[in-house]
């Protein structure tokens, strides 16, 4: 599916119009920005036509070598980054790669998925947000305003994990007597902890891809002598953004500090289980040893025709069994 975005006219402020294209129409020549949504090979086509531009499938969107994400070709400029989708609980968190292509005024953007940060900026985009006639007026003034709402979002999904991480942590150190709800308690706590590692990893993963993005984009108006304006909003985002990694590197290592914490929490209660085990066979070893010593079949034992012999032998276990355990309790071993 494609989306083009045109200026709405007779407005103070520039707003985009977002409508979708059917295959069959004719582009408009006010167009400022082509979202396209998993496009089908005749939309490629189309927009291909439209822009003289060569449109990346999605496996070559995938690649991982910075000569295939970031590259100018035929006078348009080919930048692919990585930004998180499906962050919601229902979902199953993931980076989806969205190529950003700008040539003249004009930008054009392939995706496979829908990004909240998209939707942000298609909404702020269609309404007047008093912030002057040339916030979406190229394409170069919306890529910068794509990237700032994709760092925004990112914001948002940090301060959302770092919340949920505090009450984890606060989880992990209280007490719990009962021991098999602590057990439970620790097995969640691990299945969370993995949970949020992947979701900041990956968030991490997105801010470094626009990171470049950003990077190049700035050599890019260093050079060509671009509106101040813009380079100042581009140097701007980038300190946001890199302030952004740092906290989210902040959020790892506290993960792992956690994932520590409990690992060292289910290693004691396995030592307990252990002890417990330890002291038993302690506690039970004395009168197995005088249960095997009256229980041999020596017709010359003293005690074999002794008529207080059996209640003396299970009295002496049952003594050798209680003085262990009293001497255990005594040292505050259980």
């Amino acid at each position: 599916m494609i989306f083009i975005h045109q200026p709405v006219p007779g407005t103070a402020q520039m707003i985009l119009e977002r409508r979708p294209l059917e295959l069959q129409d004719v582009i408009p020549e006010d167009t400022v920005w082509l979202d396209m949504v998993r496009p089908t090979r005749e939309e490629d086509l189309k927009v291909e036509s439209f822009m003289g531009i060569s449109v990346p499938t999605r496996e070559e969107m995938k690649d991982i070598e910075p000569s295939e994400l970031l590259y100018v070709e035929e006078g348009a400029r080919y930048m692919t980054g990585r930004v998180l989708s499906k962050v919601e609980d229902s979902e199953e968190p993931g980076l989806a790669g969205i190529t950003f292509i700008l040539r003249g005024n004009r930008l054009v953007t392939v995706r496979y998925e829908e990004p909240q940060a998209f939707r942000m900026y298609t909404q702020r985009a269609g309404r007047s947000t008093g912030n002057g006639p040339s916030q979406h007026s190229t394409g170069e003034t919306i890529l910068a305003g794509l990237i700032e709402a994709v760092i925004d979002r990112a914001a948002d999904v940090l301060q959302l994990q770092g919340e949920r991480i505090d009450r984890l942590s606060r989880k992990i150190f209280e007490e719990k007597s009962d021991p098999s709800a602590r057990n439970t308690a620790l097995q969640d706590t691990l299945r969370a902890l993995g949970r949020h590692g992947d979701l900041i990893s990956k968030q991490r993963e997105s801010l470094v891809s626009m990171e470049r993005i950003l990077l190049s984009l700035s050599a890019t108006y260093r050079t060509a002598k671009a509106p101040r304006e813009l380079r100042e909003d581009v140097r701007s985002t980038l300190r946001d953004l890199q302030s952004l990694e740092e906290h989210a590197t902040f959020l790892s290592t506290k993960i792992q500090f956690l994932l520590d914490a409990t690992l060292g929490l289910v290693n004691l209660e396995q030592n307990n289980i252990i002890k417990l085990f330890s002291v038993m066979a302690v506690v039970f070893m004395p009168p197995t040893l005088i249960a095997s010593i009256y229980g041999m079949n020596f017709k010359s034992m003293p005690e074999l025709e002794w008529p207080y012999g059996y209640p003396l032998a299970v009295c002496m276990m049952v003594v050798a069994a209680v003085l262990p355990y009293v001497f255990f309790r005594w040292k505050k071993w259980l």
